[in-house]
């Protein structure tokens, strides 16, 4: 019979700790989930190529009803103590919002009670006594402040299942069921922050599906400022409602349905004696939900708020990705403190949003100014004021045609070297600047345009076949558009999820529609290729990086001054080196496994919004615009850009680390595996990955570090290889191991040291030419042997140092 102490973790679980909680009288079927992953894992990007970090996991997940977690249980073997997994059970249960934790090693269970119900937090257990459902359910309740039965019968009320087996996201749930749990306490005022891309409709139809079903709340308002956001909602999760649900159109009242979906403009008039919201009594509706809450609802003189203010005996909630907060205006004034938060951070560590390059376009009439020599006239002859023009003037009020036609040739050329169909949208001044940017990108890619016109279009509020076009643009069966040039109308609620490539030549100050911006890219599909997207900044917009108010930092920054050519290390950085998952402190797979993100996808957009036309644009040719030199900008390991020269950043990091040369060279030649070392490194935030780039040498990276660090004369990988050849140091060996050994020189130089310490590197070509791991090891007398030759072959390597 096998010893307990030989189980493993999952049979601890199968044996032990699941019959003691079927015991306890908890249905296993109903309310017991096993090994619950609650996270996709970060995307890492490297290069072209994508690869998911660890997800996370806990062992068993425990709840009162579907959806409404009340425990959690980390397990471990026997060998470890029964509170050896109560750290981890903790951390997941305040990210689930659980309030009670169980570690167990299979001997008994160490309870944590987070609700402030029992007397001690901890408290060992036997198998035999844990505690019931309704035990924990009570300490639920605590935790929770539900009191009474009603508020408990409303709180516990079932969500919506439509057999398509989808659940909501972790989140979503919490932000789900803090709401319910708020509003059976009577709370009146909620709002809901959460990153574009989130979720927040299907949290909204969760929400009014079960208020509505338990008859909490009979008849409900959902108000959107934007005909897209009503049309996403009734064709998507709100379908379900059938035929209780209307749509309110051309301000045409029908009091017979339940559920309302309306565009703030359809109910009112801006005239109190017309106000189509006035036809409904003040106490007709008991829910009101605000979608994109920011844009409007917030200030106290808008038309939402008159709405809201007519119906105020109702319950209100504000869904919003940026709560606006400024001396004028405030969702939080309004609505109160988020009753949840989800941040775009959160949504991109959890695996669940995007992650995005930013690549920045540094133009010499943006970086230096442009005056224009004595007499110079624009294009209707007039002479055009002396002064010195910068980007907060350019196509706002001064046009120069050279710089608009050089960002559509960088915008174009980007895309000929990813993917032409690559969907992507072009931020602009206005609806004007749209209409020029469309037709300069229509003249840098002509072939395409010819094949069908709507490669490029405007997709602006004040043309309606440009907007027709947007449920094509978002839909990701359909080709085009492929490029949108566009202004305000496509900054929010606007579902792109393959959208590739986000192109900012828009002045943008605002931090709530830099957000906004950056959601368009955020969604993720990966079965159309869509794992990350890239910024294309052409107005130092993404400055407000650096924003304490901004909470999802880039995988990289990548600056280009000067009148040069994309090239392929602007698109990828250099590929050869590892990237570290945070959850693992393991190097990131990017094997066969990984997406390989090549060219498949849909097109780009251009759009405006409706907006007054600037009276009075100076249009002017004949204006020398160019690119300056390339800089590269990064993050360090807390994901802050590297303000100083990356080189200086390095040396000083590496300093921090070793105190002198010797150091570095004993720790070097000790190591057991080099990629050890700069895995270490790269978890301090020294990306040698990135490092190689800005040096733009092929360096050996062991050269690299002492080059930089102390001075030292440089070696190429080759070089290094050529010289362990010259010494004829593989004489010793037989004819097949020294084959193999070359072979292994040529792939360090061309790869480095860290490619030939993996023993798959026996798997790829040229050594699966010589046989089979076994067989080519078997040429230097087993294992250990060829493990020893490999050690002489890397101190050979380094030798000359």
């Amino acid at each position: 019979m096998t010893s307990k102490k030989d189980l493993s973790e999952r049979d601890i679980c199968t044996q032990y700790i699941i019959p003691a909680i079927h015991s306890a009288g908890w249905d296993i079927e109903k309310q017991v989930r096993e090994e619950v992953y609650f996270t996709d894992g970060r995307i890492f990007v490297k290069g072209n190529k994508t690869a998911r970090g660890e997800r996370k996991r806990a062992d068993i997940i425990l709840y009162y009803k579907a959806n409404i977690p009340i425990a959690v249980i980390e397990a471990k073997d026997s060998k470890h103590a029964i509170g050896a997994g109560m750290q981890q059970a903790l951390n997941y249960a305040e990210i689930l919002d659980i309030p009670v934790a169980f570690s167990s090693n299979g001997d008994g269970f160490l309870e944590h009670d987070r609700s402030g119900q029992s007397k001690t937090i901890e408290r060992n257990l036997s198998l035999e006594s844990f505690p019931s459902p309704d035990e924990i359910w009570e300490k639920y309740k605590k935790y929770k402040g539900i009191e009474s039965k009603e508020q408990e019968n409303i709180a516990s009320f079932d969500y919506f299942f439509d057999g398509s087996g989808r659940k909501p996201r972790y989140y979503q749930q919490i932000a789900i069921n803090r709401t319910i749990e708020a509003i059976a306490k009577k709370r009146n005022r909620i709002l809901i922050v959460m990153a574009t891309g989130t979720g927040k409709t299907y949290v909204a139809f969760q929400i009014i599906y079960r208020l509505w079903k338990s008859g909490t709340k009979k008849r409900i308002l959902f108000l959107a400022d934007r005909n897209i956001l009503i049309n996403q909602a009734k064709r998507g999760d709100f379908k379900h409602f059938k035929d209780r649900m209307t749509v309110i159109r051309k301000k045409k009242i029908d009091k017979a349905y339940e559920i309302y979906l309306a565009l703030y403009q359809g109910l009112t008039n801006y005239d109190e004696d017309k106000d189509a919201y006035r036809e409904f009594s003040r106490d007709f509706f008991d829910l009101i939900i605000v979608d994109e809450c920011h844009r409007g609802s917030a200030a106290e003189d808008s038309a939402w708020r008159e709405i809201l203010e007519y119906f105020s005996s109702a319950t209100q909630i504000g869904l919003t990705a940026t709560p606006k907060e400024t001396k004028e205006i405030s969702n939080i004034d309004y609505f109160g403190k988020p009753i949840y938060t989800y941040t775009l951070k959160q949504g991109i560590e959890d695996g669940f949003l995007a992650p995005y390059k930013v690549i920045r376009i540094g133009i010499n009439v943006d970086l230096d100014g442009w005056r224009p020599e004595k007499g110079k006239t624009d294009e209707t002859g007039n002479e055009i004021e002396d002064r010195i023009y910068n980007t907060k003037d350019y196509d706002k009020n001064l046009v120069i045609d050279e710089r608009t036609k050089v960002v559509a040739k960088k915008i174009s050329e980007f895309l000929k070297k990813t993917n032409l169909f690559d969907k992507t949208i072009v931020f602009c001044i206005d609806i004007e600047h749209a209409e020029r940017m469309r037709q300069a990108l229509s003249n840098e890619n002509p072939e395409e345009v010819k094949k069908n016109y709507k490669y490029v279009m405007r997709i602006t509020g004040d043309e309606e076949e440009g907007k027709r076009e947007l449920d094509n643009f978002i839909n990701p069966e359909e080709t085009y558009p492929v490029i949108a040039t566009t202004s305000k109308l496509m900054t929010t609620g606007v579902d792109a999820q393959t959208c590739k490539l986000i192109v900012l030549d828009s002045n943008i100050n605002s931090m709530t529609e830099f957000k906004q911006i950056i959601g368009r890219g955020t969604r993720i599909n990966e079965e159309y290729g869509k794992s990350f997207f890239t910024i294309m900044d052409f107005r130092n917009v993404t400055n407000l990086f650096a924003d304490r108010a901004f909470d999802g930092d880039p995988v990289m920054i990548k600056e280009i001054k000067g009148d040069k050519e994309l090239t392929e290390e602007d698109i990828h950085p250099e590929e050869n080196e590892d990237i570290i998952d945070p959850e693992t402190g393991d190097a990131v797979d990017f094997g066969n496994d990984s997406y390989d993100n090549s060219p498949d996808g849909p097109g780009i957009i251009s759009g405006g919004s409706i907006i007054s036309e600037p009276q009075g644009k100076v249009y002017v040719a004949g204006v020398d615009v160019s690119i300056l030199n390339e800089r590269v900008q990064h993050l360090d390991g807390n994901g802050k850009l590297i303000i100083e020269s990356l080189i200086d950043f390095t040396k000083n990091g590496i300093l921090k680390e070793f105190r002198s040369l010797d150091e570095f060279l004993t720790r070097w030649n000790k190591a057991e595996k080099k990629k050890t070392l700069i895995d270490e490194l790269e978890s301090n935030g020294i990306i040698i990955e990135n490092l190689k780039e800005e040096v733009k040498k092929d360096l050996d990276i062991f050269d690299l570090i002492c080059h930089i660090a102390w001075d030292m004369p440089a070696l190429t990988r080759r070089e290094r290889a050529e010289q362990v050849r010259k010494r004829n140091y593989f004489v010793k060996y037989g004819e097949k191991a020294r084959i193999i050994l070359n072979a292994l020189l040529d792939k360090y130089a061309t790869e480095g040291i860290e490619n030939i310490e993996d023993m798959t590197v026996l798997k790829v070509d040229p050594f699966n030419t010589f046989g089979t791991p076994a067989e080519i090891i078997g040429h230097f007398g087993g294992k250990e042997n060829y493990m020893k030759a490999l050690k002489e072959l890397e101190m050979e390597i380094y030798r000359a140092a």
